[in-house]
């Protein structure tokens, strides 16, 4: 069982509501150490995202994805923007032409979406961002796929790392970004990138959990 385009349209819808719902509290996260945008920056990207959701329906899941980066990156302000449209892109790249996806091809195109975030952001883990959540994530669900584990089990493995990783992020002092600015005054926030990616996660895993119980 592996993610189909519809599913991948449901996905985007539900995360854009999702971003909506959490849209304060990442902007409170990223007052503390931050601009104070990350929620509203991210809610005007994946609102405008869900505006071109009913054009891609007829889409393969590379093509959405990648529709989906671009958008991202030409509204969205900020790091958030340049960040996960790179990822968005380069998982959409890594499934050209692709319907129904293996949990090969998910894991390949997860291992992009994070390739692109480091390079993009010039950032490695340890750092306070993103990156924190998303390596963790897809080190837990590549593991669970090699180890033949269901697609669920990935899944939910991978929002549990990322959650693990978005919790230690407290205690990092940033190296990236305005946060970096702050030095050790830094520490004992969460980083507000790392919470919007296991909010990604989150979102993932319900889906996939609903399809798992519709088979």
């Amino acid at each position: 069982m592996g993610l189909t385009p519809e599913q991948t349209i449901i996905f985007l819808r539900r995360l854009n509501e999702a971003i909506a719902l959490h849209r304060d509290e990442l902007t409170r996260l990223d007052a503390a150490i931050g601009d104070a945008d990350h929620g509203t920056n991210l809610q005007r990207g994946f609102s405008a995202v869900a505006e071109k959701l009913p054009d891609l329906a007829d889409k393969d899941v590379g093509t959405i994805l990648k529709t989906t980066g671009m958008t991202l990156i030409s509204t969205v302000g900020g790091a958030s923007g340049p960040l996960y449209g790179t990822a968005f892109i380069r998982a959409g790249m890594a499934l050209t032409d692709s319907k129904d996806l293996t949990s090969a091809q998910i894991v390949a195109a997860a291992e992009a979406a994070l390739e692109g975030i480091q390079m993009r952001g010039r950032a490695q883990r340890g750092e306070k961002t993103m990156v924190d959540a998303i390596g963790p994530a897809v080190d837990a669900f590549k593991a669970a796929i090699l180890g033949d584990e269901t697609l669920l089990v990935a899944t939910r493995q991978a929002a549990r790392a990322a959650e693990t990783g978005m919790h230690a992020t407290i205690q990092m002092q940033a190296a990236k970004g305005r946060a970096s600015y702050l030095g050790e005054r830094s520490i004992g926030h969460q980083d507000p990138g790392a919470t919007s990616a296991h909010l990604i996660a989150t979102v993932l895993l319900d889906i996939v959990q609903s399809r798992a119980d519709e088979a």
